[in-house]
C-alpha cells in the first residue's frame, strides 16, 4: 500500500446485513489503533441476493457505512442481474431463481422464482421500482468495475490471465472463475476478489480471495493491507456447511 494509508476490503455480503454491522464494528476498532494512518474501505461487490436482508445492506453501505472514512464500491454479478432485471424483467428473469426472490422479499415484495410470464415479470420489477429508493438505485448505478491501488487491484470475480487490467472485460471481471483460479501466472498487481466461496481466505503470489460464504456460513472477511503488510478479520461463527456457489 502507498505509505499512510490502511486498506480494508471487504468480502461479498449477499443480504448479511448483521454480519457487515459487526464487521464494520471490528474495522472502526481496528483502524482507531492506527489512528496514523488514512482508512479506506473498500467493497468487493455482491451486496444483495441470498441473504435475507439486501435492502438493509444496501441502506446501511450507500448512507456511509462508517462516517469520515472513504469508501469505495465495485460492482458483482448480482447487482449487475438487478440491474439488468429492472431494465428487462422478462429477458433477465432468471436473476429471481439465484437470488433475486430474496431480494425482492427484504423490499417487501412478495418473491417468485421460476417464472417467465411476462405480466408477472413486469409486475415485479414495477413493483421494485417503486420501492426502491432513490438512493439505493443511485448506489447501484455507480459501482465501480475495478480499482487499483498501490501493488493491488481489487476486482469481484477476477481477470483474464494474460491480458493488461485496462482491456479486461466486464464480463471477465463480474463473472470469471477459470482459468483465473488456477493461473500461475504473475499479473500486473496482486488481485483481491471474492465471487468464488473459499473455507479460509487463500493469500497466494498472485491473487488474494476474501468471500467465505457469508450468507450460509454467517462469516464475513475483510483483508486490511498497509505497507508490506496483510490482515485478515472476520465477522460470524463458521456454523453451517459450505454453500453452493
Amino acid at each position: 500500500m502507498p505509505d499512510g494509508i490502511c486498506l480494508y476490503a471487504v468480502g461479498d455480503i449477499h443480504g448479511e446485513r448483521g454480519a457487515l454491522d459487526r464487521l464494520l464494528t471490528m474495522i472502526d476498532q481496528d483502524r482507531q489503533r492506527r489512528s496514523h494512518l488514512r482508512p479506506l474501505l473498500v467493497f468487493l461487490g455482491d451486496y444483495v441476493d441470498r441473504g435475507v436482508d439486501s435492502c438493509g445492506v444496501i441502506e446501511r453501505l450507500s448512507s456511509g457505512p462508517l462516517p469520515g472514512v472513504e469508501c469505495r464500491f465495485l460492482l458483482g454479478n448480482h447487482e449487475e442481474a438487478m440491474l439488468a432485471f429492472l431494465d428487462d424483467p422478462v429477458g433477465n428473469a432468471e436473476w429471481l431463481r439465484f437470488g433475486g426472490a430474496e431480494t425482492l422479499a427484504s423490499y417487501g415484495i412478495p418473491p417468485s422464482v421460476g417464472i417467465t410470464d411476462r405480466t408477472r415479470c413486469e409486475a415485479l420489477r414495477d413493483a421494485l421500482a417503486e420501492r426502491l429508493p432513490t438512493r439505493h438505485l443511485e448506489f447501484l448505478q455507480g459501482l465501480e468495475h475495478l480499482l487499483v491501488i498501490g501493488d493491488y487491484a481489487f476486482v469481484h470475480a477476477g481477470i483474464a490471465p494474460g491480458r493488461r487490467l485496462d482491456r479486461q472485460r466486464q464480463e471477465d471481471m463480474l463473472w470469471i472463475r477459470t482459468p483465473f483460479l488456477s493461473s500461475t501466472l504473475r499479473h500486473d498487481r496482486v488481485i483481491v476478489h471474492g465471487h468464488t466461496i473459499v473455507d479460509e481466505p487463500e493469500i497466494l503470489f498472485n491473487r488474494i480471495a476474501i468471500d467465505t460464504g457469508a450468507y450460509a456460513t454467517g462469516v464475513l472477511t475483510g483483508l486490511v493491507l498497509f505497507g508490506n503488510h496483510r490482515d485478515i478479520i472476520q465477522s460470524g461463527p463458521r456454523d453451517h456447511g459450505r454453500p453452493e456457489q
